[in-house]
């Protein structure tokens, strides 16, 4: 063998050990606790496709939901606090989430006021914040917690952020749990990129306008900051979204003060659009346990975070008021079953077994 033929034998040789080395052929799936990419936790590296967690963050037309193949199903193993969750993906590896485009007050170490638009920075004020992070918290964890939930990654954001945190939109049921918090007034937009943003801001703004949730701390001395996941509505309510639409509802007032029949206009429904474009309401139907069938407007659509009121009696209708028109009651004190349809299908199911208590059937 020449000289020449040793040299490139001897390169040929090299090069070989130094893939085998380089780990070029490693095809493994991570299985131990770290990122869906395989690094450590706490690795600030921006993770590759390869992590399986789809990039995009748009809405699917008319709704608040996460559009058809987009995102990863994951299992929340933890709750840190409102805007923080610790996941597991389907290959068992696990993950730290910081929720994108939101930020609630702080349960450990304290909130600065001056974060909060209108808060004082004062001790109440940051007293009133603490509330407000313990009430986020309290709905992460029972929205979220050892639930499956979907994780959709946003183009024109940061992959990942401070402590190598993945920033995504978390969606219950295919509904924007981000967008939720900020529609309760759990949380404020946090400032920063995002193709979502300019649904946040205008949710952020609507409850600020209502002192909603932790903006009843801009006057700490009256504020109640459970936001209104706390179900301290009138009637004893809570909030129950159907996951494809937005559409929550948000009180049953079944119980009119004196004879319910000679009070028809005091026996009424909430509901609210919890989605991020107007929903069309024509023609969905609301019934009871007898069958009593109410059919909204044929042109009747609502707005982002507007809420409608459904009033038994008669009246001239309104963009926030609707009247069934019946000459006497259809909701039971004792116990009945609101159902939402649309084109026979139903929507949400809601049953309360007395008054002051309430129940809800699907997505909440």
């Amino acid at each position: 063998m020449d000289h020449r033929s040793r040299v490139a034998l001897v390169s040929l040789i090299a090069m070989v050990a130094l893939a085998g080395c380089s780990g070029f052929a490693d095809t493994a799936t991570p299985t131990d606790a770290a990122g869906p990419s395989g690094g450590e936790p706490g690795d600030s590296g921006a993770p590759s496709d390869a992590d399986g967690v789809a990039t995009g963050g748009t809405l699917a037309p008319g709704t608040n939901t996460v559009a058809p193949g987009e995102g990863i199903d994951v299992t929340v193993t933890r709750v840190v606090d409102g805007d923080t969750v610790d996941v597991r993906y389907p290959n068992g590896s696990t993950d730290t989430v910081r929720l994108l485009g939101v930020d609630t007050p702080e349960v450990y170490g304290g909130t600065d006021p001056a974060e909060f638009e209108g808060v004082p920075e004062t001790d109440a004020g940051r007293a009133c914040l603490s509330e407000a992070a313990d009430a986020a918290s309290a709905v992460a964890e029972r929205t979220l917690a050892d639930q499956q939930v979907t994780l959709v990654v946003d183009e024109a954001a940061d992959r990942r952020g401070d402590y190598g945190r993945l920033l995504a939109y978390v969606h219950v049921d295919g509904v924007d749990f981000n967008y939720r918090l900020l529609t309760r007034g759990h949380a404020r937009v946090y400032d920063s990129t995002f193709a979502r943003s300019d649904q946040y801001y205008a949710a952020e703004s609507t409850a600020q306008g209502a002192g909603t949730g932790l903006w009843a701390c801009r006057d700490p001395g009256s504020a109640t900051v459970g936001g209104s996941d706390s179900g301290d509505t009138a009637d004893g309510g809570a909030v129950a979204t159907d996951a494809d639409t937005g559409l929550a509802l948000v009180e049953i007032h079944a119980d009119a003060a004196g004879n319910d029949n000679e009070n028809l206009n005091e026996e009424y429904l909430v509901f609210r659009n919890d989605g991020a474009t107007p929903l069309d309401l024509g023609g969905w139907t609301v019934s009871d346990a007898a069958d009593h069938v109410y059919a909204f407007p044929a042109e009747f659509s609502l707005d982002p975070n507007a809420t409608v009121t459904l009033r038994t009696g008669s009246g001239a209708d309104t963009a926030d008021t609707l009247y069934w028109g019946r000459d006497g009651a259809v909701w039971n004190n004792g116990g009945d079953t609101v159902t939402v349809a649309r084109d026979g299908e139903v929507v949400l199911e809601a049953t309360h077994a007395s008054v002051g208590q309430i129940s809800f059937h699907g997505s909440v």
